[in-house]
């Protein structure tokens, strides 16, 4: 398999209050993209605060009580998400949740999901500000490599993209390509996002997928703005766009979701790797740790 369908979502966060309201959103929402013949689905980070809506109005308006309190739904979403990526034979990120751990601690959490179940878990390595101060999630350990019929897969959640060396281990790794569920409340956090995943598409010659929330969740004090466009970044090469822009969906803040439906063609991806322009993933040696000398200044002349 050379040529994936990819559906990447801008998934807005809107009100369900019943588990079958939010159970039947979900279905149509897959099955909308496999109608369109998708292969492989993400959902964006966070996109598991949905579930709060079911909580209290005392409590889902209330920031850590919410994470708390949705944690007997997280299974329940998961063994649903895990029944869809079975029943539609696709490969399923839905995005991620914040996990109480057996630690005592919260990690933010994403899963992948393929025909026959659950393939494996990617934490978030590195918490942005509101995340460590205000929410009191942990950081995670370790990268998960994927082992997918179409390729090598990693998963990058949101602010991890923003610094090259997860990436590069995975590339290193052979990755082909890498997901990067986000969620943005301001217009500059989703392009520092966005541009760091055009950046790692560069850098790596692999191929970078973003799904971002979309749309105004006043009810949840965890992600009540949101902004973003989905987003499909490649090397900007032969046989590629110009800009690095495979795809991406029209609107950056909206209160409905949409799919940005994409066909990745790998083997092309990885012809440029070989013959392209330049050869940033070759010329990025193994032994070279980020750093070059750093030569005195010379000082001007009077």
């Amino acid at each position: 398999m050379e040529k994936i369908r990819i559906a990447a979502a801008q998934y807005a966060i809107e009100l369900f209050e019943h588990w079958s309201d939010y159970e039947a959103h979900l279905r149509q929402l897959v099955g909308r993209a496999t109608a369109d013949d998708a292969n492989l689905l993400l959902l964006p980070e966070y996109s598991a605060m949905t579930l709060t809506g079911q909580l209290p109005t005392a409590v889902r308006s209330d920031l850590h009580l919410s994470i708390r309190q949705m944690q007997p739904l997280i299974d329940r979403w998961l063994q649903l998400c895990e029944s869809l990526a079975q029943e539609h034979q696709i490969w399923f990120c839905p995005g991620t949740a914040p996990v109480l751990d057996s630690d005592g601690r919260f990690r933010n959490r994403s899963w992948m999901f393929g025909p026959q179940g659950l393939l494996g878990t990617q934490d978030k390595l590195i918490m942005t500000r509101f995340e460590r101060e205000q929410w009191h999630i942990d950081s995670g350990q370790g990268l998960q490599l994927f082992d997918l019929p179409f390729g090598r897969l990693g998963i990058q959640i949101c602010y991890d993209n923003e610094f090259p060396h997860f990436a590069r281990q995975l590339t290193e790794a052979g990755a082909d390509l890498i997901l990067s569920p986000s969620c943005t409340d301001t217009r500059a956090g989703y392009y520092r996002v966005r541009r760091g995943c055009q950046a790692r598409a560069l850098e790596n010659q692999i191929a970078m997928v973003q799904s971002p929330t979309t749309g105004l969740a006043e009810w949840s004090p965890a992600v009540d703005e949101n902004i973003g466009r989905a987003g499909v970044f490649v090397p900007p090469d032969y046989g590629m766009p110009s800009d690095g822009v495979l795809a991406e969906s029209p609107l950056e803040h909206s209160n409905e979701s949409h799919w940005l439906m994409t066909e990745l063609n790998l083997a092309e991806l990885r012809s440029v790797r070989e013959q392209g322009q330049v050869l940033t993933r070759r010329d990025w040696p193994e032994q070279f740790d980020g750093r070059a000398e750093l030569k005195p200044a010379v000082a001007g002349s009077a």
